[in-house]
C-alpha cells in the first residue's frame, strides 16, 4: 500500500498540507439548487473536494429493518421510505460534477451499490469513499478499487481484522492508492468518544494515509485531529442547521466550514520541523539579542577596579555577557570606566 497518493492533482497523505472534504451528504434536501449553493460554499470556504452519496433506500436496507431510534423525533417513516425520500438524483451528478469543475473543487459521491458506482463512472468522479458501515461489503469494495481510483474508506466500529480484509480487497484489484478514516458511528459523537490516537495506530499498522471524518458538533476536534497529523479531514455541512433532516443538525453552517478549513491550515502549519534551539524565524532574531537578559553593571565601576559581584546585575538587553558566566566575570578588572546600567562585553573586562 501507498504511504502517499493523487486525487485530481493535489497529494494526500507523505506531509501533504490535510485533505478536507466537505460532506454535503443528503443536506441538499433533493433541490438541485441548493445541492450547487453546496459545492459554492465548500468551494468558498476552502475545502479540497466536497462530496455527496448515491444511494436508494429500497436499494441500501430491507423494508423490514425496524425505524432508528435517534431518528425518531424526526420521522415516523421506516430507513426505506426515508432514504428513498431524501436520496440524490442520479440524473443530478454530470451537473454537480461540471458545477464542481467549474469552481475548482473536486467533486465525488459515497456509493452504496453497483449501479452507483456504474453512475458515477460516467460521471468520471477522481476517488471513491467507502462509507463506515459499507466497510464490510467487499464487493463494492472491490468494484470501486477495480476503477482504479483512489479510494478513502471509513472504519467506524471495524475491527483491525475487517480493516484487513477491506485493504485486501482493494489489493486483490491493484489498488495500493487507499486511505484509512477513523470515526465514531454515532450522531453526533460526543467528543470524549472521538479516541483520535486510533488514527496513529492504523497508520502503524497499515501504513496508508489516515484520517478522521468527524461526527461531532462544531470543528474543535477536527482541528485537533489535524493537529494530530490527519492526512484528511471529512466534515458534514448544511446551508441552515435548523433544517429538518438526518444529516442537519450535527453538521457545520458556512461560516463555521470556513472557520474549521482556516483552523485546519493553521493546526498543520503550526506543528514545523520539530526542531529546538536558538532563534529560527527571522523576526525572532531581533527578540533573541534585545528581550534575553546579559549582565549589566548595577553601579558605575571605575577603570581598574576589581568586580565584585554586587557590582553586577543581569538585565535585557541580551548582546552581552550571558548571567551564567557571571563566577568568569568576578574578580577581572574593569579595562575603562563602566556606567551604571550598561551592558557588559568582553572587552570591558
Amino acid at each position: 500500500m501507498k504511504a502517499s497518493f493523487e486525487i485530481a492533482g493535489r497529494q494526500v497523505g507523505g506531509g501533504a498540507p490535510c485533505y478536507v472534504i466537505a460532506e454535503a451528504g443528503a443536506n441538499h434536501d433533493r433541490d438541485l439548487s441548493k445541492a450547487k449553493k453546496l459545492i459554492e460554499v465548500a468551494a468558498q470556504a476552502g475545502a479540497d473536494a466536497v462530496k455527496f452519496q448515491t444511494y436508494t433506500g429500497s436499494g441500501l436496507y430491507s423494508k423490514y429493518t425496524p425505524p432508528f431510534e435517534y431518528l425518531k423525533d424526526l420521522t415516523t417513516e421506516s430507513p426505506v421510505e426515508l432514504l428513498d425520500r431524501i436520496a440524490l438524483p442520479r440524473e443530478w451528478q454530470p451537473d454537480l460534477k461540471s458545477h464542481a469543475d467549474a469552481l475548482g473543487i473536486t467533486w465525488f459521491s459515497s456509493p452504496f451499490d453497483q449501479d452507483a458506482v456504474d453512475s458515477l463512472e460516467e460521471v468520471g468522479v477522481a476517488a471513491y469513499k467507502i462509507a463506515s458501515f459499507e466497510i464490510v461489503d467487499l464487493d463494492l469494495i472491490r468494484k470501486c478499487a477495480s476503477t482504479g481510483k483512489p479510494m478513502i474508506i471509513s472504519t467506524g466500529m471495524a475491527k483491525l481484522g475487517e480493516i484487513e480484509d477491506a485493504l485486501e480487497a482493494c489489493e486483490k484489484e491493484g489498488n495500493d492508492a487507499v486511505a484509512l478514516l477513523h470515526c465514531v458511528s454515532s450522531y453526533p459523537a460526543p467528543p470524549e468518544h472521538a479516541n483520535l490516537r486510533a488514527m496513529e495506530t492504523m497508520r502503524k499498522a497499515f501504513g496508508v494515509p489516515v484520517g478522521f471524518s468527524d461526527h461531532t458538533l462544531g470543528y474543535a476536534v477536527a482541528v485537533a485531529a489535524a493537529a494530530l497529523g490527519a492526512d484528511i479531514i471529512e466534515k458534514h455541512f448544511t446551508l441552515d442547521r435548523s433544517v429538518p433532516g438526518p444529516d442537519h443538525p450535527f453538521a457545520l453552517e458556512p461560516d463555521e466550514l470556513a472557520a474549521m478549513v482556516e483552523g485546519i491550515r493553521q493546526a498543520q502549519s503550526a506543528l514545523g520541523d520539530g526542531r529546538k534551539g536558538g532563534p529560527t524565524l527571522p523576526e525572532a532574531g531581533e527578540m533573541y539579542e534585545l528581550a534575553r537578559r546579559s549582565l549589566v553593571a548595577a553601579t558605575d565601576i571605575a577603570a581598574g577596579t576589581v568586580i565584585e559581584r554586587h557590582m553586577l546585575t543581569a538585565k535585557r538587553p541580551g548582546f552581552g555577557i550571558p548571567p551564567k558566566y557571571i563566577d568568569w566575570v568576578v574578580g577581572r578588572r574593569a579595562k575603562r570606566d563602566i556606567r551604571q546600567d550598561e551592558v557588559i562585553t568582553q572587552d570591558m573586562i
